[in-house]
């Protein structure tokens, strides 16, 4: 390796159809979790987050038809 920018090199121009469609989606799926971890782990949505902690273990959703 003679350099980092030898090592990081990509030749675009070779880049096929699913090459870049990989490429867009990866990008987009790591800024859709950085959006998402900043949103959860920002202080001012603790409250509203933590309201809603126990919801997939309520007791008191609503009945289904198997159940009535």
């Amino acid at each position: 390796m003679n350099s980092i920018k030898q090592y990081f090199y990509t030749d675009w121009n070779a880049m096929t159809w699913h090459d870049w469609v990989g490429l867009i989606i990866t990008v987009v799926v790591f800024f859709a979790m950085v959006a998402v971890f900043i949103y959860v782990f920002h202080p001012s949505n603790k409250n509203k987050l933590e309201a809603k902690r126990f919801i997939p273990m309520n007791e008191d959703r609503v009945p289904t038809e198997d159940e009535k």
